[in-house]
């Protein structure tokens, strides 16, 4: 008769982060940084169906990087989430930080639940308030836990490279052409040190959560001409659509 395999519940978790780091690793990174006028997301993504990045709520929006159908399912229900608790009670009461402690609950019973693979993902949850200082970024991970982040985060791919890469670059006050260089440049780069890469607006997925909009709904996505002019560095004409946009909504 065969002797019973016995795995410590140490080593299981350990055998299960290590199982959804894996997967994580293999998708694209994405980047979150702050700005003069709020938060700035990039993804290396050449789908236009597929999002990595997303609105949540009028100030709040996500980022994942991992299997799409998992985080697409945590999106989903973080924005019927948002939808009754704003109904119920008040739209000033729906935050980043009550939206990454639903997530957090969510990713912790699926990573400690037995049979039941975890999650493959790893989420970023941003708000932009009235000041920078205001500016919440939380990064969840497959087994629940919350990291308030500062300034920059990246997930997925190199994940650790790009971020040394971009946080030794940020700085407060950024224009949005300025952060969106960083954010991109962060991107091309070989971890390696080979000759970093060119990534052209139809491989890159650009969407701001701007806090001078006028609308109560600050999240906006950056294409086309807009995404661009902005590569170049061209401020103003990238300013003058966004503004004439507003006019017309």
């Amino acid at each position: 008769m065969s002797t019973p395999f016995y795995v410590s519940p140490q080593q299981a978790m350990a055998d299960r982060a290590e199982y959804a780091r894996k997967g994580i690793a293999r998708g694209r990174s994405v980047v979150v940084l702050t700005y003069a006028d709020g938060v700035l997301f990039v993804a290396e993504n050449t789908s236009r169906a597929l999002h990595k990045v997303s609105e949540i709520y009028d100030k709040i929006a996500f980022a994942a990087v991992g299997r799409y159908n998992e985080f697409e399912n945590l999106r989903i229900g973080g924005v019927r989430y948002a939808d009754l608790r704003g109904y119920s009670y008040d739209r000033a009461d729906v935050t980043a930080r009550g939206l990454a402690n639903v997530y957090a609950q969510t990713l912790g019973t699926i990573f400690s639940s037995v049979g039941e693979k975890p999650y493959e993902v790893e989420l970023i949850v941003a708000e932009v308030g009235r000041t920078g200082d205001d500016d919440q970024i939380y990064r969840l991970t497959p087994d629940g836990s919350v990291v308030d982040e500062k300034n920059t985060v990246v997930v997925g791919g190199n994940a650790d490279s790009i971020g040394n890469y971009i946080g030794q670059r940020h700085r407060t006050g950024m224009s949005l052409s300025e952060a969106l260089k960083v954010a991109v440049e962060g991107l091309a780069r070989d971890p390696n040190g080979g000759t970093p890469r060119v990534l052209t607006p139809e491989q890159l997925e650009v969407a701001v959560l701007d806090r001078q909009r006028f609308q109560k709904r600050k999240f906006k996505r950056i294409l086309g001409g807009q995404l661009g002019r902005l590569l170049r560095g061209d401020e103003s004409a990238a300013a003058d659509e966004d503004a004439a946009d507003d006019t017309a909504q």
